[in-house]
């Protein structure tokens, strides 16, 4: 988020106000006259209206609404300058008593004119086309999970225990005497469901793993997958939510993005901290999160980071949550300064990127094998020991040679 941005000088001020079905559209001079009188515009005669009302010398300001980047797209070839607010922050419209159409054009107007536009960074297509992916990935995860508890809601229902084949054993669901026929068809249709929204989901995860080692994507994402707990699907999900790590002066920035940074009240003398503010991108909290649960059983430093912070906290989730900032204090360091896991040895990363590699479909690992992708992946993090034998889980481990793998990057065009 930006604000006191220096807004002056603009032949016009306009302001879209974007609904559902249309779009409010009005306009100010610097002396707040009106030059561009409120009007709906149907949101397809919008890029018609568009091409002959808006003109090359105007700044424009949206809020980010669930069309926000399309309508950006159109309008930003025409003006000098497009800002999009963040819908959220812009309080007057939020808290305002007097909720109307032309009074929320108002309002972003005097923002733009002022310059205080809570303003929000604009992703690059490549970002925002991924964003929208990770999150139809999340919905099919919570589609799932719908399903699975209407069927454990059943088994509760009818005190019943399920068969080591779990949930998706229908032949079992169809032995239950005491489900009733109507219960036993919808079963039928819930596992059906559940199964295609697996293969969908397993489809998605597919994709997710070539882009995590994507020309585009590879090198920032290994950055990630070296730190305990965290896989391709996390990193993915981190690295599109944050989309430019350079966006970040410092952790703390990033922390306070993610809505992870604990809120704080300030009274006289009082000084205390509170609950986390959740201001922020849900996916990179959720992401960071779910790795931390993971560094702590992975990492004998992030178990003792956490057993440190649950003795004294005495609730779980909230020393997690401790340790998932860290992590994103971790992520921070790695990607903008391009560092390795401090608290990893040498051995530790090789050890992390044989099992990365295993994880891989063959294709997904550029033509190399797993052994070579391992040793691909130390040399892409800056690691210079050419290690190709140790010892883990008292079974010997080996990766290919430094000099076998730069000659076969060489013939398959793979970059160092």
């Amino acid at each position: 988020m930006k604000k006191g941005q220096n807004t002056r000088g603009y032949e016009r001020y306009l302001a879209l106000d974007i609904h559902r079905e249309y779009l409010l559209v009005g306009g100010w001079n610097e002396e707040k006259e009106w030059v561009l009188t409120p009007r709906r515009v149907g949101l397809e005669k919008f890029p018609e209206w568009a091409k002959k009302n808006i003109r090359a010398g105007d700044i424009v300001v949206l809020e980010t609404t669930t069309n926000v980047w399309t309508i950006y797209d159109l309008v930003a070839p025409l003006v000098s300058r497009v800002l999009v607010a963040n819908a959220a922050e812009v309080g007057e419209i939020a808290n305002a008593r007097v909720k109307t159409d032309k009074e929320d054009i108002k309002r972003l107007l005097k923002l733009l004119i002022g310059g205080i536009v809570p303003e929000v960074w604009v992703p690059p297509l490549h970002v925002r086309e991924l964003r929208a992916f990770t999150g139809y990935r999340a919905r099919l995860v919570k589609t799932s999970t719908m399903i699975r508890n209407r069927l454990q809601s059943l088994l509760h229902k009818h005190n019943l225990m399920l068969s080591e084949a779990g949930l998706l054993d229908q032949a079992w669901w169809e032995e239950q005497k005491n489900i009733s026929a109507l219960e036993k068809l919808q079963i039928r249709q819930e596992l059906v469901l559940l199964q295609e929204v697996e293969k969908l989901k397993m489809a998605v995860d597919e994709e997710l793993q070539r882009q995590s080692t994507s020309p585009m994507w590879g090198k920032q994402a290994l950055q990630i997958m070296q730190l305990p707990g965290v896989g391709y699907i996390v990193a993915m999900t981190v690295l599109v939510a944050i989309g430019d790590i350079s966006r970040f002066e410092n952790a703390k920035q990033l922390v306070g993005y993610s809505g992870l940074g604990a809120g704080i009240h300030d009274s006289g003398k009082t000084h205390k901290e509170k609950k986390i503010t959740k201001k922020g991108r849900r996916e990179l909290r959720w992401a960071v999160v779910e790795a931390a649960w993971r560094a702590i059983r992975l990492s004998p430093f992030w178990k003792a980071e956490y057993e440190k912070h649950l003795q004294r906290m005495r609730k779980p989730n909230q020393a997690i949550v401790v340790i998932a900032r860290k992590l994103l204090i971790a992520i921070w360091h790695v990607l903008s300064k391009e560092e390795t896991d401090i608290h990893a040895s040498e051995e530790d990363l090789a050890y992390k990127m044989l099992l990365l590699s295993w994880s891989l479909k063959e294709e997904t690992r550029r033509g190399l094998t797993y052994k070579q992708f391992a040793k691909y992946a130390l040399i892409k993090l800056g690691v210079e020991t050419d290690i190709t034998r140790f010892v883990r889980k008292n079974v010997p481990r080996r990766l290919a040679s430094r000099e076998e793998v730069l000659m076969r990057m060489a013939e398959l065009g793979l970059s160092a």
